[in-house]
C-alpha cells in the first residue's frame, strides 16, 4: 500500500483527493493537514510514504513548508499541488526538491499516476511542466537573464533589487501587493533565482544600480 497524506486548506479538496485515491486498491490516505504547520508534522513524524502539499496554506506556505520538509525529510517523495500556472511556480519548485508538480484541476488517472511515480523514486512531470524545461535548454547561455524581463517585470526588478518591500513597490507603481507578488515570482523563476539577496547581488554585479 502507498500511504498518502493530503495536506491542503479546503477540506473539500481533501474529500475529492480521498474519493479519488478509494477507486485504487494500492493507496491509503493516513494524514490529512490543514495548514502548513500541519504538514510539517506530519512529515516529521515519517507516517506517509507520499506528502501532497498545496502551495497556497495559511499560516505558513507550501513553499516555505516544502524547503523545512527537505532539511529534515529530504527524501520524503513531495508532490505539490497548485491552482496557479505551472509557469509561476514549477521550475523554482523543482529547484527545491519537490518531486513533481500538477495543477488542482488534472484528470484523477494523472493524479494517480504521479504519486505511483514519486513513491517509486522518480519525479513527475506533466506535458505541460515538460514544455518549460525544454524552453530552458532553447535559451541562448549568453543571453543575460535580465534582459528576458518585460518593461514592467524589470521595473519591479530594480526596485527589488534596491532593497524596496512588495508594498513599497505596489505603492510606487500603483499595483496591488498580490500583483506585485506575482511579477516577483515570474522575475525570480526567470532569472533562476531565490531570494531578493540574490537579485541585489546580480544587479550589482551587472552595474544596474548606478
Amino acid at each position: 500500500m502507498i500511504r498518502v497524506a493530503i495536506c491542503d486548506d479546503h477540506q473539500i479538496v481533501r474529500a475529492g483527493f480521498k474519493q479519488i485515491f478509494s477507486s485504487a486498491d494500492d493507496f491509503e490516505v493516513v494524514a490529512e493537514a490543514g495548514s502548513g504547520r500541519e504538514a510539517l508534522d506530519i512529515a516529521r513524524r515519517e507516517i506517509c510514504d507520499v506528502l501532497l502539499l498545496d502551495i497556497a496554506m495559511p499560516d505558513q506556505s507550501g513553499i516555505d513548508t516544502l524547503r523545512t520538509i527537505r532539511q529534515g525529510q529530504p527524501d520524503l517523495p513531495v508532490l505539490i499541488l497548485s491552482g496557479y500556472p505551472a509557469q509561476q511556480y514549477a521550475l523554482n519548485l523543482f529547484k527545491m526538491g519537490a518531486n513533481g508538480y500538477l495543477n488542482k484541476e488534472c484528470e484523477a488517472d494523472e493524479l494517480i499516476t504521479a504519486v505511483r511515480t514519486v513513491y517509486q523514486g522518480r519525479r513527475y512531470v506533466s506535458a505541460t511542466v515538460g514544455e518549460l524545461l525544454a524552453q530552458t535548454f532553447d535559451r541562448d547561455p549568453n543571453t543575460a537573464p535580465h534582459t528576458e524581463l518585460s518593461d514592467r517585470e524589470f521595473q519591479v526588478f530594480l526596485r527589488l533589487a534596491r532593497g524596496a518591500t512588495v508594498s513599497d513597490i505596489g505603492v510606487a507603481l500603483s499595483l496591488s501587493i498580490k500583483t506585485v507578488s506575482t511579477y516577483r515570482t515570474r522575475i525570480m523563476e526567470k532569472m533562476g533565482m531565490q531570494s531578493n539577496s540574490d537579485l541585489t547581488y546580480y544587479a550589482m554585479k551587472n552595474n544596474l544600480l548606478d
